[in-house]
């Protein structure tokens, strides 16, 4: 994902650190950041990770703090990254390239992620904002704009989009990997606006429309899930990736229209109980990273390539957005269960290496 770039996770955490009041392993990596983050590297990376993890980063902890360092650090990684959007549409390849100081974006691949090149608007509007250069504004309003005039099947957003014709490359839409956080972005720019992003809430709840008419289901044992679309054909299947859209439908529901509030904030409820159940009925109370709803199963994953878990955060979210908005204790008490779980199995890796330290790679 960063391959040139190095310092994700200290990046990435020097927020947590500044809430936590870890004064002194912040201070260890603000001193990082000022000694050691360097961006004269050759290579490829992410767009999109470096966006939402070293930007992102960096803008919140300068906002925390007021440190120059972070908000001048977090202007230049942006300057490095805009050659991206140099295409035909504007929309910007998923990788890109620095080599010996050329930045572009790198020839790999023939299509744009929805989740990718939709998930960059937050971050680049603070970077105008900070630095008073209007372009990256534009490029992220310019996403919009493509986004707003394509033809959409059903008003549903396609994962693909080529960035050189500005046509949808294949017709699979997802509400977890590949799309989750455009729709994420689209309400948090309404209300980091200050809701006067009008574009950001029409093109949400017309989006959440159009999700509830052709992807929301309801299994024979009365779970709710989102299932993913190919081309009209539904696979009934959640990601644990579409596990935040209980929080944000229930983000969203203040300003819905009025009839339609109390709607989402229970269709919240039944989206989050949902993926709890996909924890509940797992062997190890751990939800997987993919759960199925089909030959009389439900909310369990069905192939072994899907049986695993790797630290996900989705459902845990959607608790604390939910226990926000209802004061609900249940949601508390199911965000215990996970921490008591992952705890348990913290301590038994470290005992099975206390044991032995050869089974643990």
């Amino acid at each position: 994902m960063f391959l040139c770039l190095s310092g994700a996770t200290v990046i990435d955490s020097l927020d947590t650190l500044y809430l936590m009041e870890l004064k002194e392993e912040f201070q260890e990596a603000k001193a990082w950041v000022e000694e050691s983050f360097h961006l004269n590297v050759s290579g490829e990376a992410s767009l999109f990770e470096v966006n939402i993890r070293y930007i992102g980063g960096l803008l919140s902890a300068f906002y925390l703090t007021g440190e120059e360092v972070f908000r001048i650090k977090a202007i230049r990684l942006g300057e490095k990254l805009l050659p991206a959007f140099n295409t035909p549409t504007g929309i910007p390849k998923g990788v890109v390239s620095f080599k010996s100081g050329s930045w572009g974006w790198a020839t790999a691949g023939s299509s744009s992620i929805l989740a990718e090149f939709g998930s960059l608007h937050l971050e680049f509007l603070h970077l105008t904002e900070l630095s008073g250069n209007q372009v990256f504004a534009e490029k992220v309003r310019n996403i919009r704009k493509v986004l707003r005039k394509i033809e959409k099947p059903f008003g549903l957003y396609p994962n693909f989009l080529s960035p050189v014709s500005g046509n949808w490359v294949q017709h699979h839409v997802s509400v977890g990997g590949l799309g989750d956080s455009f729709y994420e972005y689209l309400i948090k720019s309404w209300l980091m606006s200050g809701k006067t992003d009008m574009e950001a809430k029409n093109m949400y709840y017309e989006a959440l429309e159009a999700i509830e008419t052709y992807l929301l289901n309801v299994s024979p044992g009365g779970l709710t899930y989102i299932a993913e679309w190919r081309g009209g054909i539904l696979d009934h299947k959640m990601g644990h990736l579409a596990c935040f859209s209980g929080g944000m439908i229930a983000l969203g529901a203040e300003d819905a229209k009025e009839e339609k509030r109390a709607h989402y904030r229970e269709l919240a409820a039944q989206i989050t109980k949902t993926c709890h159940e996909s924890y509940a009925r797992s062997d190890t109370k751990l939800g997987p990273e993919a759960f199925w709803f089909n030959s009389g199963r439900e909310a369990v994953a069905t192939q072994l390539s899907e049986s695993y878990y790797i630290l996900r955060p989705e459902v845990v979210e959607s608790y604390m957005y939910l226990w926000r908005q209802t004061h609900d204790p249940i949601y508390r008490e199911w965000g215990w269960e996970v921490v008591l779980v992952s705890l348990g199995e913290i301590l038994s890796d470290r005992s099975r290496f206390l044991r032995d330290p050869g089974c643990v790679q």
